[in-house]
């Protein structure tokens, strides 16, 4: 092995929702994308890479959640420094039966035997799995004036989401499409085809998660080689998410 190879992972806190999952090879470039929901479909489309080491998984979703209600301290950092982004976090807790008696991202890490913590060197014979939050991200490394509305939330219309999905897509490919290959994929351009055609709420919903798992493996990424860029709030004790800092003003 020449390097880490990284996962991104947009994991949906169940196994009926759609989780999309993303990896990069050691260079950088976009190996495979898909979504999936169960855990053993995530297994299976890892393959190898689920138990090999030397391996980064950035995880958008909960992974160690010890307070019984209210926020983790991470999740009100978070919300502190990009709120007037509208990029808050979720509040996660014990008391959410999603998290009891351990979160997903916690079950699957305990499965392919990816260390939790941060602090964890990366070597070629560890596998390292990191919470992030990929909407600060994008805030801060796209130049983002406040997070894109391409998710399907309350009365967006199918045109407004395609135009944000247009933006998120250029942004990408100006900003990380050199290093990603994203321009020679096939799979970028379905997806960009998805977009594109898209007629209904669904169409879109087929490849939201997908191309947030894009952006997590490419965060994966950065821990590695540009680690100056991200910060991590909280700790592996209360629980931490990794994300850049806000932009100055």
């Amino acid at each position: 092995m020449t390097g880490p190879r990284f996962v991104g992972l947009d994991l949906a806190w169940g196994e009926r929702a759609r989780t999309g999952i993303a990896v990069l090879d050691a260079d950088g470039r976009l190996d495979r994308s898909t979504s999936v929901r169960t855990d053993d479909e995530i297994a299976e489309f890892l393959g190898d890479y689920a138990t090999d080491r030397g391996i980064v998984a950035a995880i958008d979703a909960p992974l160690i959640v010890p307070n019984e209600s209210g926020s983790r301290r991470c999740e009100k950092e978070i919300t502190a420094a990009f709120g007037r982004f509208h990029a808050g976090a979720y509040p996660s807790n014990r008391g959410r039966p999603q998290f009891v008696p351990e979160p997903r991202a916690a079950r699957l890490a305990r499965r392919f035997g990816w260390n939790v913590d941060p602090e964890t060197p990366v070597t070629a014979h560890v596998a390292l799995a990191l919470e992030v939050y990929p909407h600060p991200a994008m805030v801060t490394l796209l130049g983002l004036p406040r997070v894109l509305p391409y998710k399907g939330k309350g009365r967006r219309t199918v045109a407004s989401r395609q135009a944000a999905f247009t933006e998120l897509r250029d942004r990408m490919e100006q900003h990380v499409g050199a290093l990603l290959h994203l321009g020679a994929h096939a799979r970028w351009a379905h997806i960009r085809s998805e977009v594109a055609t898209a007629t209904r709420p669904v169409d879109l919903d087929r490849v939201e998660d997908e191309v947030d798992a894009i952006w997590c493996a490419y965060l994966a990424w950065a821990w590695v080689h540009d680690r100056g860029m991200l910060h991590v709030y909280g700790d592996a004790t209360e629980g931490y998410i990794v994300a850049p800092l806000p932009p100055s003003a």
